[in-house]
């Protein structure tokens, strides 16, 4: 579908729900469009990373197909949401990326690999890398540290521009011109529901994940990943601590905090990505855009790869198998830095935008205060 058969098509299904409302409560997208009879692409654009993709609306829908209505909301706004990634990435060659995401990572990880192989191969004999080494330092004498950092810096910084200026686009796009003050009074509520993820309760009991029955599932797993995601970013920073401040070399002892909140973390963020690959494979398939199940599993294997290759490190550090297993992380490790930009990991920022438009909007149509005396 091309990109203004898609805005129409959007528009079409928008202003039937718009008639209808049957679905408002599920999701902030229904309070939204309230009142509204004309879709413009932005609206379209703002509206589309405003859904949570819960699915009861498709559940509850009277119009979805063999309705010759043909209402299917979820399926329409996550393919627009796939598009406006790519209208606002920078930089814009990058959009491509999202047509095929499982062949772009595969590429960039592949180029990842290969430079941090080639990388270790100038810096260290291959004896070396087959031998099993206990002693501090270990990590640093198969890529030494201004390498390791060097790298895994520039790949990071990369990622966080291209998301940034594409977050920055989007903004300007889909912000409404409503008072600084009013901006500032909807930073609590909109973090309160970046954080909670409540919009994944569609409405109270629960998302459609899998069929009609509402469920938690995907919430809790969203929150498992991310609580093993933040301890393994915990874990990096005190290993920095360490190195810095006390000179202490990786690898650290088992029972030291950088491993404890690695290791922990890795288990945690395994267990959320298990739990939402699951979703994703016994989930109705009609309520979703293709495009967008391939982004989310390319995103969820690469960063299962990534935690796997952590915790064998981990796990066999003391092994001649250390050299290569680091080689294979640290790869892994770069190639999902430079790859994040055209990742699900994008949607993040993009719904924490659009939340906070509606956050605003929610607290401008609030009456005044009133004052004592009145």
């Amino acid at each position: 579908m091309s990109s203004a058969d898609l805005t129409a098509e959007a528009e079409r299904q928008l202003r039937i729900c718009t008639a209808c409302m049957y679905c408002d409560g599920l999701c902030p997208v229904f309070p939204a469009i309230d009142n509204q009879h004309r879709f413009e692409l932005t609206d379209i654009n703002y509206l589309s990373n405003l859904c949570h993709n819960c699915r009861g609306c498709w559940s509850a829908c009277q119009y979805t197909p063999p309705h010759p209505f043909a209402i299917n909301l979820p399926a329409t706004l996550a393919a627009a949401r796939q598009r406006s990634y790519a209208d606002y990435l920078w930089p814009a060659t990058l959009g491509r990326a999202f047509r095929r995401p499982m062949l772009s990572i595969v590429l960039v990880v592949g180029v990842a690999l290969l430079f941090t192989l080639a990388a270790v191969l100038l810096s260290a004999s291959p004896a070396a890398l087959l031998a099993s080494d206990r002693s501090a330092g270990a990590f640093y004498r198969v890529l030494p540290w201004p390498l390791m950092a060097g790298a895994a810096g520039a790949s990071l910084l990369w990622a966080v521009l291209c998301i940034a200026l594409a977050t920055l686009r989007y903004w300007r796009a889909i912000a409404p011109p409503l008072p600084a003050g009013t901006l500032l009074r909807a930073l609590r509520p909109a973090l309160r529901d970046i954080i909670t993820l409540r919009h994944l309760g569609g409405g109270g009991p629960g998302c459609n994940d899998v069929d009609e029955r509402p469920s938690h599932q995907r919430r809790i797993a969203h929150h498992v990943m991310v609580a093993g995601f933040l301890g393994t970013v915990a874990s990096t920073l005190t290993a920095a601590i360490y190195h810095h401040a006390f000179g202490w070399l990786a690898p650290y002892p088992l029972t030291s905090l950088p491993v404890l909140l690695g290791g922990g973390g890795g288990v945690a963020m395994l267990a959320g990505i298990g739990g939402l690959l699951t979703i994703e494979r016994r989930a109705d398939q009609q309520p979703s855009d293709p495009h967008e199940v391939q982004l989310n599993l390319a995103f969820l294997i690469l960063l299962a790869l990534v935690t796997l290759s952590g915790l064998a490190v981990l796990a066999l550090r003391e092994t001649a198998a250390l050299g290569l297993l680091l080689i294979l992380h640290l790869g892994l490790v770069f190639g999902f830095f430079l790859a994040l930009p055209f990742t699900k990991a994008i949607h993040a920022p993009f719904r924490a935008a659009a939340l906070l438009r509606a956050a605003a909007e929610a607290e401008e149509a609030k009456p005044p205060a009133r004052k004592r005396g009145d």
